[in-house]
């Protein structure tokens, strides 16, 4: 029997084009950690991806993100996947409770840990600099808080959770995950605490933001042989200092490698500026972003009790950060 989502997807189709709906919609098992459904749509008309956002997701974030999806196709970046407006020109839907849209289905595999390559790295890098530089131009609100005052923020949240006493109960946590869960949670004082250090010297300043994707990391970066098929996903854009991307970017595909950062650095100041200190922003970043994504782990899976489709998805994410933690692989 269809699931209620299942559902909602016919009736969302029904809102678009024809050749939106020249197959049945094939749902799949991962949709990311946010809570996004996805539907897979190919027929004789082409390739089609079918997103229900989280309940949450809102039409101001929504028309946002496709302008600037919208904004990079129209300057010849054909990595961003094209959006497709319905009926009624709208690039949105609204149904059930969240709003949907359809987007192009991007080629290629997310398979570069599988396969690295200093050519594979340096188009990656070089990729996400010419989208900086197209996005530098959008108009766009260029204040509020940035990576650096969210990542301290997150720090207090979870210094103030350890203060009222909470620790998670590993007697309720999942068989697979406790191990790592538990590593974890030995390593993240001495890391979590060089996090003020190496952020503070960005904590006051007044930094240029623009438009960036916020959530470029592995799985986002889509190969087809040794050329890139896409960038997908684009449900973390805000504005914020370039420097978070290549902090993700980077510390996703190369982890602490030396020469991996050092060829991707290069490859991206060919297409755009990059400085010095951006350069040590991101290596702060990288740095915290590990300590930082290891504790809110933690947190959604024993404070907040958060369920995920995935859970071996889940465990390769946190055998990655406990890995990077640790300075040698987590096994």
């Amino acid at each position: 029997m269809p699931s209620a989502l299942d559902l909602g997807a016919t009736a969302v189709l029904a809102c678009y084009p024809s050749f939106c709906r020249q197959a049945t919609p094939l749902p799949l098992d991962h949709g990311g950690f946010s809570g996004t459904a996805l539907w897979h749509i190919d027929g004789s008309a082409g390739s089609f991806c079918l997103r229900a956002w989280p309940p949450a997701e809102s039409w101001e974030r929504m028309r946002f993100r496709h302008r600037l999806m919208v904004t990079a196709r129209r300057a010849g970046l054909l990595f961003v996947p094209t959006v497709f407006a319905a009926l009624d020109g709208a690039t949105a839907i609204e149904r059930g409770g969240r709003l949907w849209d359809v987007t192009e289905w991007m080629p290629g595999r997310a398979d570069f840990h599988q396969h690295p390559s200093s050519g594979r790295l340096e188009t990656a890098a070089g990729t996400l600099a010419q989208l900086h530089a197209v996005w530098r131009s959008v108009p766009c609100e260029r204040t509020g808080p940035c990576a650096v005052q969210r990542r301290l923020s997150l720090l207090e949240e979870w210094q103030h959770l350890l203060r009222s006493g909470w620790r998670p109960r590993w007697e309720t946590a999942d068989e697979q995950l406790r191990p790592l869960a538990q590593r974890a949670w030995r390593l993240l004082p001495s890391a979590l605490e060089e996090v003020p250090r190496l952020l503070q010297r960005w904590r006051d300043d007044a930094p240029r933001l623009q438009p960036c994707l916020c959530d470029l990391w592995h799985d986002n970066v889509l190969f087809d042989g040794d050329r890139l098929g896409g960038l997908i996903d684009y449900g973390a854009v805000k504005v914020d200092r370039v420097a978070v991307d290549v902090a993700r970017l980077l510390g996703s595909l190369v982890k602490d490698a030396a020469d991996g950062w050092r060829c991707g650095l290069q490859a991206y100041r060919r297409y755009a500026s990059f400085s010095a200190d951006d350069e040590e922003l991101a290596r702060a970043l990288d740095r915290t972003g590990v300590a930082l994504g290891a504790a809110n782990w933690l947190r959604w899976l024993y404070q907040e009790h958060r369920s995920f489709a995935d859970r071996n998805a889940v465990a390769r994410r946190l055998a990655e950060l406990v890995e990077r933690l640790q300075g040698e692989p987590a096994g």
